[in-house]
């Protein structure tokens, strides 16, 4: 009966002082190996395996659902895609992340530029740093006596809204009227709604924001 003798661990496997087998040294060499051979397959066989895999002959034929509206479909970007072996799930995961991580991103630094824009605007308005930061502390004073919280913070966030409270502060008008006055109680509600609508906080339409800016102004004055 003949006896199974050990495996020689070639050198470049073992640690030095202690003769063990080095694994990490034995996965990097796996590794590498695995490499090397996926280089040596032939193209034709490559292209064969990324078609099973689900990847479509040509970029025009990923079907991706941009239903939201956010984007449109790149097809430069769909080559490069299709170049690397994407396959319809995965070209289709790469808009949704874009949707997802890569648009509010940009959306927040548009309103940030847009709203350094209205500051400017309102600076020139009232002739100078110095001059606003004195009318926009008195401005802040009326609207924190005066105005709801949301009423306050959707007038000042446009040049238009804080040009209505300017207005308002000026009237000086004996009372702003209550809240929940029934006569105004719909509009006011209706107003709310428009500062949901997307055409109000993230398309600033110009028009929109005038309308509702003035719908607060003849309520609130």
């Amino acid at each position: 009966m003949t006896m199974n003798t050990p495996m020689e661990i070639p050198e470049k496997f073992k640690d030095p002082e202690t003769g063990a087998l080095r694994t990490d040294a034995l996965l990097s060499s796996y590794l590498a190996l695995e490499k090397k051979l996926s280089e040596m397959v032939p193209v034709d066989d490559k292209e064969r395996l990324l078609k099973l895999a689900g990847r479509p002959d040509t970029a025009e034929e990923y079907s991706v659902d941009v239903s939201h509206g956010l984007f449109d479909i790149d097809p430069e970007m769909n080559m490069r895609l299709h170049g690397l072996g994407f396959t319809v799930e995965q070209v289709q995961a790469v808009y949704d992340l874009a949707a997802e991580k890569l648009v509010p991103l940009i959306l927040e630094m548009s309103s940030e530029f847009q709203a350094e824009r209205e500051v400017d605007r309102l600076i020139h308005e009232f002739g100078g740093p110095e001059k606003w930061k004195i009318v926009s502390k008195q401005l802040l004073t009326f609207a924190d006596k005066n105005l709801p919280k949301e009423v306050m913070s959707s007038l000042s966030s446009s040049y238009e809204g804080v040009m209505a409270l300017y207005r308002m502060m000026k009237a000086q008008e004996p009372g702003v009227k209550a809240q929940g006055e029934p006569a105004k109680a719909l509009e006011s509600k209706d107003l709310h709604a428009m500062m949901r609508d997307p055409k109000y906080w993230q398309q600033k339409d110009p028009a929109f924001i005038a309308k509702v800016t003035k719908g607060f102004e003849e309520i609130y004055s």
